[in-house]
């Protein structure tokens, strides 16, 4: 019979259902016509998923189709062109294709195809009759032009330029009009795909340079059909960045009423400020500001230290608050009847933390303790609209989106303006106030709040003299108890692999001597705490058990308070593990703070261990290395560290009311520091060298 339709089929026969849209594919892109349609690189594979109704056949029967593809398109010269192929037979809901052949397709032309299906009986409908669609698709076979790449910022070839923390716009153009993508990377850097708003435009991407260095953006040009050019090459010469715009140290000689400007306006300071204050240890700063609180307890040059609060700025400074009860502010910009940005101390939470805010929007992170120094930078990133927040050299609490006002007004430090008047007053010491017209770049953050460690006692432990080993810069020796004494190794000892009749004697755990503890009155006393363990702290030792297998714990350094261990690291057979124990207060049984890393005892024929122990009191950290590597089971919060009182021991630890623990082993290369030492520097601990922190 035949249908209304014209297509033929059989009494008992139903057609193959009329292929859909969107089971068609041009290669692997969907059916699309018109400015959606499809750009291919190569001749495609054209192909449609083909159904006919089940209830056509009985059980046994297989239901199978093929598939009738047509394409067409018109010629050079106006004539229509048109091709086809029937696919051979597979069963329903399978996808057929037809790779089209590669003579005969002709580039830069529109191309459009239908298909049908056919159960051996009846045809379905075209793909393209009713509510279908015609596919289209063009085969290019051009690969687009390299992209042409300017900056304003950052011009090609020319030696040191702008800056780190300055952002550089670079554009990307090729001369073909069908580029719709292009990829990019940056050496070191950042890298990704940038889209024109129209095929063939040009693309501009923003760029931070976070390190002074030649640098160099590598360009790839992609057109609609997916074909690549050849890269682009463009190098830059980024240069260090731009120094402070606004800085007062207020180191000022004490009695001074202005604070003199490195860069900037001098500063006038109300009578509620004193120079001539204590300074972070371990920094540059000789001295700061002490703002007492009250009305008078401020500085201004009066005038802006941030021209534009729109444009990328930073704010920093060192401050140590006497209190942190209330909100207190270390500087601030006038807007004004209001404030366009400020750096402070909320106490506005659960608990005090750092704040930064930039036109309404505040981040806030951070732990701010009365008495202690802390370095402050607030960041606005004008080409984020992001404000973010330094502590210490650290990135703490979450960036925010923020809308800075235009206004720029006096520049304020230690109070900050709030409808007609000025309030939340600094009270304590503050320092280094410095005002960047840029970004300040992590690196830079870090280095504006380093605080280089300093050495408070090496003892290589190479000789004795009375019971006593020398520090090696000439400070006070290591005191040496029973069971405790210097091995060195014997003078003319031989060398095996030179005399086969030399019988060989131990070497020194390093360079000639160690320190030998018996494991059961031996150890050794450095005078005094040695370090400060409430402050910023690092410890390492070499050490090595003198037995494969020992049976108790044996503590190799502790630092008493007048109730217990301020710190003791001791090696546990049972986890075969060096531990680091921290107590929260000093008082037994106080709650502890332990971190522990694995290691095997090695007997005394093996090299030891290098262990260190490092308490970074900016970031309220504790971290204890094996061998220069800690984990994240050797790395624990410590909030409160506390200050020891006693002498540092060597070899043992405080157990009820005597001591314990006595190490049964070597110990060689004690080297304590005030500050915490970084991943970096901790593999050069127990080489016999110093440490360069360079």
């Amino acid at each position: 019979m035949t249908t209304g339709t014209g297509v033929a089929q059989a009494a008992d026969n139903l057609p193959p259902k009329q292929p859909l849209v969107q089971d068609l594919r041009t290669g692997q892109k969907a059916c699309a016509a018109g400015d959606e349609r499809a750009y291919v690189s190569g001749p495609p594979a054209l192909s449609a998923v083909l159904y006919d109704p089940e209830e056509d056949n009985h059980p046994a029967e297989a239901n199978l189709v093929t598939g009738e593809f047509e394409a067409w398109w018109t010629d050079a010269d106006g004539a229509e062109q048109r091709l086809t192929h029937t696919t051979l037979e597979t069963p329903s809901g399978d996808r057929q294709q037809w790779r089209m052949p590669a003579d005969v397709l002709p580039p830069d032309t529109v191309i459009s195809w239908r298909v049908r299906a056919n159960d051996g009986a009846a045809n379905s409908p075209w793909s393209s009759e009713g509510d279908g669609s015609v596919c289209e698709f063009v085969y290019d076979d051009d690969s687009p032009e390299p992209a042409k790449i300017t900056s304003p910022e950052y011009p090609e070839e020319v030696f040191w330029v702008d800056g780190v923390g300055v952002y550089g716009h670079f554009t990307m153009d090729s001369p073909s009009d069908d580029v719709v993508a292009y990829t990019y990377r940056f050496i070191g850097g950042p890298g990704g795909t940038a889209r024109p708003e129209r095929p063939g435009g040009p693309a501009t991407v923003s760029y931070l340079p976070l390190r002074s260095s030649a640098d160099e953006l590598t360009v790839q040009s992609f057109d609609r059909s997916g074909r690549v050019s050849s890269e682009s090459s463009y190098r830059f010469y980024v240069k260090d960045g731009r120094a402070a715009v606004a800085h007062w140290p207020l180191d000022d000689a004490e009695g001074a009423t202005t604070a003199d400007a490195e860069a900037g306006t001098d500063a006038r300071a109300g009578s509620g400020v004193t120079f001539g204050g204590p300074a972070p240890a371990r920094t540059a700063l000789t001295a700061t500001a002490t703002l007492d609180g009250s009305v008078h307890g401020y500085l201004t040059p009066g005038s802006p230290a941030v021209a534009d609060p729109r444009k990328s700025f930073a704010v920093s400074a060192w401050a140590r608050p006497a209190q942190t009860d209330r909100n207190m502010t270390v500087a601030s910009q006038d807007a004004g009847d209001s404030a366009g940005l400020a750096l402070g101390l909320s106490a506005r939470g659960e608990a005090p933390a750092w704040s930064f805010t930039v036109g309404g929007a505040r981040v806030s992170g951070g732990a701010p303790e009365a008495g202690e120094w802390a370095h402050l930078l607030g960041v606005y990133d004008a080409e984020t609209g992001e404000a973010r927040l330094y502590v210490n050299g650290h990135e703490t609490g979450t960036r925010s989106e923020a809308a800075p006002a235009g206004a720029a007004d006096a520049f304020q430090i230690g109070r900050v303006r709030d409808g007609n008047g000025y309030h939340d007053r600094w009270h304590g010491e503050l320092g280094d106030v410095r005002v960047h017209d840029r970004v300040v770049v992590p690196a830079e953050a870090a280095g504006l709040a380093h605080r280089t460690p300093s050495s408070r006692g090496h003892w290589s432990l190479e000789t004795a003299t009375d019971g006593t080993s020398p520090e090696r810069n000439g400070g006070a020796p290591l005191k040496l108890g029973s069971g405790a004494s210097i091995y060195r190794v014997p003078d003319g000892s031989c060398l095996p692999w030179l005399d086969p009749d030399c019988v060989p004697v131990p070497e020194a755990l390093v360079g000639e001597g160690h320190l030998a503890l018996d494991g059961r009155t031996g150890h050794a006393t450095a005078q005094g705490p040695v370090v400060d363990t409430s402050d910023s702290f690092t410890i390492g030792v070499v050490v090595r058990l003198a037995d494969r297998e020992p049976e108790r714990p044996m503590t190799v350094l502790s630092l008493p308070g007048e109730h217990t261990d301020a710190f003791k690291v001791r090696y546990l057979p049972e986890q075969h593990a060096w531990q680091l124990v921290m107590p929260h207060k000093d008082q037994r049984g106080a709650p502890e703070t332990v971190v522990a890393r694995f290691a095997r005892a090695d007997g005394r024929d093996g090299t030891g261990h290098r262990v260190a122990v490092v308490y970074d009191d900016a970031t309220d950290k504790v971290r204890l290395y094996v061998d220069g590597q800690t984990s994240a089971d050797a790395t624990a919060d410590l909030p409160n560290g506390w200050r020891g009182s006693g002498a540092l021991q060597i070899g043992r630890a405080r157990t009820g009311d005597g001591w314990g623990e006595y190490l049964h082993g070597d110990v060689d290369e004690v080297h304590a520091f005030a500050g915490a030492l970084t991943d970096r520097d901790i593999p050069s601990l127990g080489s016999g060298t110093e440490p360069c922190f360079c």
